[in-house]
C-alpha cells in the first residue's frame, strides 16, 4: 500500500467514525468503558484544552468507539484552568459517572490538585499535557503521555554551549514547569561553561513581558532563553521584536512551547531562525505523523496539531491498549497495563518507564523556517530516547 493510499484511508476512516461518534447521543450503556477528559476549554489556556479534546476525539474516530467489547464513552469537562474545579470534576466523574480512567490536565496545578483524588479512589490518571517533573511522584496512579520540561531544556543548554553562546538571561513563567525550565537549563548551561547573567520569572496569568524584556536588552546577553506555556509564545515574540532585542543582536532560544505549532505560523518573520528543543513538531518527517497531521487538519478546519494534541493522542493509545490487555477492566490492572508500553507515536518512538510511570522519548533540536510560505519547526538534530533528568542523575 502506498503512503498516499494509507493516508487517504486514514482520513476516510476518521471522518466516517467521527460522524458515528458525534451521532451516538447521550444514551449510556451500563457496561460502557468511560474516559473522563478534564481540560481548560475556556479561559486563557483554552487553546490547550481544545487541542486535547480534538486529538482524543480523533483517536476514537480512527480506532473505533468500542474496546475490549465495551462501548467507549468520552466524557469531556471544562475546568477553565482552575485547580479546585479540576479536582471537583474528577470527583464527579469517578463517583457519579463511574469512569474507568481520568485524563487531560492542561496545567501542572490542575494535575497536582487531582492527584489525591486518583490515589484515594484508585483510579488511573493519564496526564496528557502538564509537564513538571514531580507530577508522577504525587500519586502512584499517574501515568504521563506528554513530556517533562526538563527533558527538552537540558538538551537545549548543551546545544547553546556548543554553538558559541556564552552569556544568557533566562526568562520563564512563574509556576512549576517554568521553575523546572529555569533550574535544568541554567544548571546544565553553567556546567557546560556558560554564564547566566540573570534569571527572570514573569507572572503566569496575563503577563506583560515588556518591562522584563527591557531588562534583558539592557543586560546585553548573547541570548535569551525563554519558557512560557502553550499559546503565550505569540505575545512574547511580539514584544521581543517591539523592544528591539532581535535588532540588538540578542538571540532567542526557547523550550518548544514558545513556538507552539498551533500558533507559530501567525508569529511572523521575528520567529524565523529561533532555535528550540522539544519532543514534537508537526513537521516531523514520518508516515505516522504525516497521516496524523492530515487527519487532524481535516477534522479541525485545517488546524495543525501541536504537542498537546500528540500528548492526548498517545494518552488515548495507552488507555485503549491497556483496556484491550485487561479485557476492559479498570483499577490496578489497567494501570499496570499502561506502565510498560512502548510504541511508535506521531512524535517518534516512545515508551513508559515502569519505574517512574513517565514517558521516555526523542528530543529534537528545531529551527523555525519558512517552508512553502508557512512557518514550521524543522528538526535539525535528534537526541534519542531521553528520560526525565528530573528523575535521573546528571
Amino acid at each position: 500500500m502506498t503512503q498516499l493510499t494509507h493516508r487517504r484511508r486514514f482520513l476516510a476512516t476518521s471522518a466516517a467514525a467521527a460522524i458515528a461518534v458525534c451521532s451516538a447521543g447521550p444514551v449510556r450503556a451500563a457496561d460502557a468503558f468511560r474516559i473522563g477528559l478534564i481540560a481548560p476549554l475556556t479561559g486563557p489556556f483554552a487553546s490547550t484544552g481544545k487541542q486535547l479534546e480534538a486529538a482524543a476525539r480523533l483517536y476514537i474516530a480512527r480506532h473505533g468507539d468500542a474496546v475490549a467489547g465495551r462501548q467507549v464513552e468520552l466524557i469531556v469537562k471544562d475546568d477553565g484552568g482552575n485547580a479546585e474545579v479540576t479536582k471537583r470534576l474528577a470527583q464527579e466523574l469517578i463517583i457519579g459517572d463511574k469512569v474507568q480512567v481520568i485524563a487531560g490536565f492542561g496545567l501542572t496545578p490542575l494535575a497536582f490538585a487531582t492527584a489525591p483524588v486518583a490515589t484515594q479512589s484508585k483510579t488511573p490518571m493519564v496526564v496528557m499535557a502538564a509537564a513538571t517533573s514531580s507530577i508522577t511522584e504525587s500519586s502512584p496512579w499517574i501515568v504521563r503521555s506528554s513530556f517533562t520540561v526538563a527533558q527538552g531544556v537540558a538538551a537545549l543548554a548543551d546545544w547553546a554551549a556548543k554553538n558559541g553562546i556564552k552569556r544568557v538571561v533566562s526568562l520563564v513563567s512563574d509556576y512549576g514547569p517554568g521553575v523546572d525550565a529555569e533550574k535544568f537549563f541554567n544548571e546544565r548551561f553553567v556546567a557546560r561553561g556558560g554564564t547566566i547573567v540573570e534569571p527572570i520569572r514573569v507572572p503566569l496569568r496575563n503577563p506583560d513581558f515588556a518591562p522584563f524584556l527591557q531588562k534583558v536588552r539592557d543586560a546585553k546577553p548573547d541570548a535569551l532563553f525563554a519558557f512560557v506555556p502553550a499559546g503565550v509564545g505569540s505575545a512574547l515574540m511580539k514584544q521581543f521584536s517591539e523592544r528591539g532585542l532581535d535588532k540588538a543582536g540578542i538571540r532567542l532560544i526557547a523550550e518548544g512551547s514558545v513556538t507552539d505549532d498551533d500558533i507559530l505560523d501567525g508569529m511572523g518573520d521575528v520567529a524565523v531562525g529561533v532555535v528550540t528543543s522539544h519532543h514534537y513538531s508537526a513537521a516531523h518527517n514520518s508516515p505516522a505523523n504525516k497521516a496524523f497531521v492530515e487527519a487532524f487538519a481535516a477534522a479541525n478546519g485545517g488546524r495543525r496539531p501541536n504537542f498537546m494534541a500528540v500528548g492526548a493522542w498517545d494518552g488515548m493509545h495507552l488507555i485503549y491498549e491497556a483496556a484491550k490487555a485487561t479485557g476492559g477492566a479498570g483499577g490496578e490492572a489497567l494501570l499496570n497495563a499502561m506502565k510498560s508500553q512502548s510504541f511508535e507515536s506521531p512524535r517518534g518512538p516512545v515508551q513508559i518507564d515502569p519505574a517512574t510511570r513517565d514517558i521516555v522519548q526523542n528530543i529534537y533540536i528545531r529551527k523555525v523556517e519558512r517552508i512553502n510560505g508557512q512557518l514550521w519547526n524543522r528538526e535539525v538534530d535528534t537526541l534519542p530516547m531521553v528520560k526525565d533528568p528530573g528523575k535521573t542523575k546528571p
